[in-house]
């Protein structure tokens, strides 16, 4: 069993790639960000140039980083599902900031899929998208479904996506099982995609505990 897991908003209490801007970005972010949310650049357009208008050295960053807040129910949710599942973090944020929370909260050896942070010089930033498909449907810097498949492949299934944005739209229509929240419950919604609501990771524990999925035929080898 995998468990695919977003961050911003759900691993991590708040978008931590808004938070970002909004403390060190020059104000033309929020343009960039209406323009994405009404489809007239993808998100890997919006992202590139917003993190093109951040101007702060590694130290203030990795500091601010560090103080981002994970959800306190989420060390219990990995320590339940650790003899049944792989978690692997997939999202479409930034790779050095999901690193850093997790290093500060003890959590640092979960895998991580993300856009590449780069530091140039000048207290300058750069994104590089390892990540990128050109087929991705939703014109995301990280293709979580091509992700998902390589997962998939390596550990088999079935594939438990928790996520609660737009860049998880695409593979909550492929997944077995769909912990959703926020604009992510509300797409499942009006698609009718089957999905659990979930505030935080004790709800999702709760539901596995439920039986919403039978975890016993499942072993991490």
């Amino acid at each position: 069993m995998i468990f695919v897991i977003d961050f911003d908003g759900t691993l991590a209490l708040d978008d931590t790639v808004d938070a970002l801007l909004e403390a060190h970005a020059d104000p033309a972010w929020r343009t960039l960000e209406s323009d994405w949310l009404a489809d007239r650049i993808n998100a890997q357009e919006c992202m590139r140039a917003q993190i093109g208008l951040v101007r702060r050295d590694r130290l203030t960053l990795e500091s601010y980083f560090s103080g981002i807040r994970i959800d306190p129910s989420f060390a219990a949710f990995r320590d339940y599902v650790a003899e049944f599942a792989h978690i692997a973090i997939v999202s479409d944020g930034l790779d050095h900031a999901i690193h850093c929370a997790l290093r500060h909260a003890g959590q640092e050896d979960i895998p991580v899929y993300a856009n590449r942070l780069g530091f140039l010089p000048d207290d300058r930033l750069e994104l590089s998208f390892p990540y990128l498909s050109q087929d991705c449907a939703g014109g995301n810097g990280v293709c979580k479904c091509a992700v998902a498949r390589k997962l998939m492949a390596r550990h088999g299934g079935p594939l438990v996506l928790i996520g609660d944005g737009k860049s998880d739209a695409c593979l909550a229509g492929v997944a077995d099982l769909v912990f959703a929240k926020d604009s992510l419950a509300r797409h499942c919604s009006k698609e009718r995609i089957a999905y659990t609501a979930f505030e935080n990771f004790a709800d999702v524990v709760q539901a596995l505990r439920a039986g919403i999925i039978d975890t016993r035929t499942f072993a991490v080898a």
